[in-house]
C-alpha cells in the first residue's frame, strides 16, 4: 500500500509599518478586517504560490489587500502550531515592511486600517495577536 503524505501548506504575512515615524508617537502599522472566515483583523497575508519566493508572496498579498506598495526589512519569525489555522495546518513565515500612503482593503480584504501598535484591536483572526505581541516586545 503506498503511503500518502501530507504536508502542511505555507504562508506568509506581512507587518506593514507607516513610514510616517514621529518619535514622539507610537509606531503605526497596518491591519485588514477579513472578509472570510476566519474573521476578525488580522495582518495582510495568504497563501504562497507554486513557483513563488516567500519575499515575493508576501510583497503580493500585501499589495493585493492593502492596495499598498511594501518594501520588505527583514524576516521577523516562522508560526507553524498546527492548530494557528482553523481550516488547515499551515507554517507561515512573517516578514516586516515599510510603506507609505492609505491602505485600502481589496481582495480578501473588507477593510484595511492604521493601528498604532499601543491601541489594537481586540478581535484578531489566527494566531496574529500573539504575532504582534511577540513584535512589540522584540522589534523596539
Amino acid at each position: 500500500m503506498e503511503k500518502k503524505y501530507r504536508n502542511p501548506v505555507p504562508t506568509v504575512d506581512i507587518i506593514i509599518e507607516l513610514n510616517d515615524k514621529n518619535p514622539e508617537q507610537e509606531r503605526k502599522i497596518v491591519l485588514i478586517k477579513r472578509r472570510n472566515p476566519p474573521y476578525g483583523w488580522a495582518l495582510p497575508g495568504g497563501f504562497v504560490d507554486y513557483g513563488e519566493s516567500l519575499e515575493n508572496a508576501a510583497v503580493r498579498e500585501a499589495k493585493e489587500e492593502t492596495s499598498l506598495e511594501v518594501n520588505l526589512i527583514r524576516q521577523f519569525h516562522t508560526y507553524s502550531d498546527p492548530g494557528r489555522d482553523p481550516r488547515q495546518h499551515t507554517i507561515s513565515t512573517v516578514f516586516i515592511g515599510t510603506s507609505q500612503g492609505i491602505p485600502e482593503g481589496k481582495d480578501d480584504a473588507l477593510e484595511a486600517r492604521i493601528f498604532n501598535t499601543a491601541d489594537l484591536p481586540d478581535e484578531f483572526a489566527f494566531d496574529h495577536k500573539q504575532i504582534l505581541n511577540d513584535y512589540i516586545q522584540n522589534r523596539y
